[in-house]
């Protein structure tokens, strides 16, 4: 079914950027950005609720060409549609056909999407969003040490081999992974220098500039008096 309009709602940095990214890799300039204020408790509106009811960013509309809309709350599956949706621009390994190379991309999506994105994520709110007396060391200190254990050598063991996350052409995949090593390293985590000459390839695609131009806009820890403290549920 062809698509009428595209919409990103969105806040710089966070997991929409990756979204951002895919949308300018596929269609280019093409999409409607909404800023969602998530200091601001934006995203627990009883409207915007209806289309997330996850209360965050990216949510991703999609109205066809018949009138429908259809509204995507998950980043890795909005990235791995995208890929899909835009054979030309040959951002994932076929999807009709059993291969290796689909297997590894798909896996290595997914894991970004997932298992990555969890431990950054519990550093994240313990370290910056939680109310301080509800964050926790040693919540922090687990995820930080499996993180370099467990993570960091799986995706080095990759990028001494290739130039991208799953060969030397990039893919949708990247632009997962791409992100999480951003937000790890404002963690000051992926300090290896293979990672810096990873995200020097990958900063000189415009898709990548365009995705990435307002992220002076974004604050690690959330200002004083923000609504969101009192709101945030995790």
């Amino acid at each position: 079914m062809d698509y009428q309009k595209i919409k990103l709602y969105h806040y710089p940095a966070t997991r929409s950027a990756r979204v951002k990214w895919a949308l300018h890799e596929t269609v280019g300039d093409d999409f409607e950005v909404e800023i969602v204020p998530l200091y601001e408790g934006a995203q627990y509106d009883g409207n915007y609720l209806q289309k997330n009811p996850n209360h965050n960013v990216p949510t991703l509309e999609i109205t066809f060409t018949d009138g429908s809309i259809m509204y995507m709350a998950e980043s890795g599956a909005m990235v791995a549609m995208l890929a899909d949706a835009f054979p030309d621009r040959q951002l994932a390994p076929p999807a009709n056909e059993l291969s290796n190379a689909r297997a590894d991309y798909l896996q290595i999506l997914h894991f970004g999407a997932s298992w990555m994105d969890m431990m950054l994520w519990q550093i994240r709110i313990h370290e910056h969003v939680l109310p301080t007396p509800e964050r926790d060391a040693p919540t922090i200190a687990r995820y930080r040490s499996k993180f370099i254990a467990e993570v960091e050598p799986q995706l080095v063991a990759r990028l001494e081999k290739t130039k991208h996350i799953c060969g030397d052409e990039f893919s949708a995949a990247d632009c997962i992974i791409g992100h999480n090593v951003t937000w790890a390293r404002a963690y000051n985590l992926c300090q290896n220098a293979i990672f810096g000459g990873y995200l020097s390839r990958l900063s000189k695609r415009p898709a990548f500039i365009s995705a990435f131009a307002d992220v002076d806009q974004f604050q690690l820890a959330v200002p004083e008096g923000k609504s969101l403290v009192t709101k945030f549920t995790g």
